[in-house]
């Protein structure tokens, strides 16, 4: 009897000591993160130059708007992707959450849409477009905070969260989801960012998934707007991923997640705190995949001097950004922007609970859709 008792004490001591060591790394890798991700902070400001403070639960727990900037640098990464002596923003992407959470929107905005000149540029810059410039610019100019700057001003919406992804950030982000499935609908032959894909489905993981993204000549007719509409259906992909598989519930997919987004993202300060981003991750995830919409900003095509580039359609872009500061529901339905009408007792309401917005289109994730 006593020796099945001290098999017993050293069998205990033994799980004990497993179990110690385990919380022990678990612990040692989360300090890890967040050492990782406050060690490449972005102190970001509104308009008036004010640091945002950290948010308080309420206010995660509020509606969100995040910017997520893709950047094009090349430093440390590799001859692959050409040379440049500028740093300038791939993608530039507005995510609001609605804080009912029933609603999410992605809104795209284009690379070579022109912009009032923000306060960080430069003094004695040359700027080509006179009191302009070229929203993707902004980065190389002031670094994150000031495309911050331009979509705050050109929105006029407080954005307090930021994140910013390089090209090894996609690699590693595509690696750690198992990559993510896209249709190709037109065989894609592109030289300039060496990606060549028959028409079919595939699987993109890794460097295929950024050239993919980063793919204009090979899709569409050749423009910024193109390489948008090919990045949503990337992105819709991506989220439907992320949703079936419960990636965001998954405590091992979302560790090799967040890590992934350590090594690789530069976070605003408030975004560096691990409980944060994994409170704000799995708010999206909350979401139905028919209510999460992704929108490119309503643009007008210009000329003249200004040939080559777009403007914003003001018009459209105020009704959009007017919806999302009232906090007024909408979503994405056969393609175009519905507004739900507050309830009342009048006939004309009862008649039909929604308005269609004109010139705002969309795609929402639950559809699969085709790239070209």
């Amino acid at each position: 009897m006593k020796k099945k008792r001290s098999w017993i004490k050293i069998s205990v001591a033994v799980v004990s000591t497993v179990l110690l060591v385990a919380a022990g790394f678990v612990g040692f890798n989360i300090w890890q993160l967040n050492q990782a991700l406050q060690s490449s902070a972005i102190e970001v400001t509104d308009n008036q130059g004010n640091p945002y403070d950290p948010p308080t639960f309420a206010e995660i727990n509020g509606a969100l708007n995040i910017l997520v900037i893709g950047s094009d640098d090349r430093e440390g990464q590799g001859s692959s992707y050409g040379e440049s002596d500028r740093v300038l923003a791939d993608v530039i992407m507005l995510v609001h959450v609605a804080e009912s959470r029933e609603n999410a929107v992605a809104i795209s905005f284009p690379r070579d849409l022109l912009v009032p000149a923000p306060d960080c540029v430069p003094e004695g810059e040359f700027l080509p477009y006179g009191d302009m410039v070229q929203i993707n610019h902004t980065l190389d100019y002031g670094g994150p905070n000031c495309v911050l700057s331009a979509v705050q001003e050109l929105t006029g919406l407080e954005i307090p969260h930021l994140g910013m992804i390089d090209f090894r950030g996609v690699i590693m982000m595509s690696r750690a989801l198992g990559g993510v499935e896209v249709c190709v609908e037109e065989p894609i032959n592109d030289p300039y960012t060496d990606i060549y894909l028959d028409a079919g489905l595939h699987t993109l993981e890794g460097t295929e998934a950024l050239q993919f993204l980063r793919t204009r000549y090979g899709v569409g007719d050749g423009s910024d707007l193109s390489r948008i509409s090919n990045q949503q259906v990337f992105l819709t992909s991506m989220v439907r991923k992320i949703k079936e598989e419960d990636v965001l519930t998954n405590p091992v997919r979302l560790y090799s997640l967040a890590t992934a987004a350590a090594e690789n993202m530069q976070l605003s300060e408030a975004l560096t705190e691990l409980d944060t981003m994994v409170a704000m991750a799995r708010t999206l995830n909350d979401v139905d995949l028919g209510n999460i919409s992704f929108i490119q900003l309503p643009i007008v095509v210009l000329e003249d001097e200004y040939f080559g580039r777009v403007g914003l359609d003001q018009r459209s872009a105020d009704e959009l950004f007017g919806l999302i500061s009232s906090g007024t529901s909408f979503a994405v339905s056969d393609g175009e922007l519905v507004v739900e009408k507050p309830e009342t007792e009048s006939a004309e309401t009862e008649q039909s609970s929604s308005n269609k917005a004109d010139d705002i289109q969309g795609i929402t994730a639950d559809k699969s859709i085709c790239s070209n």
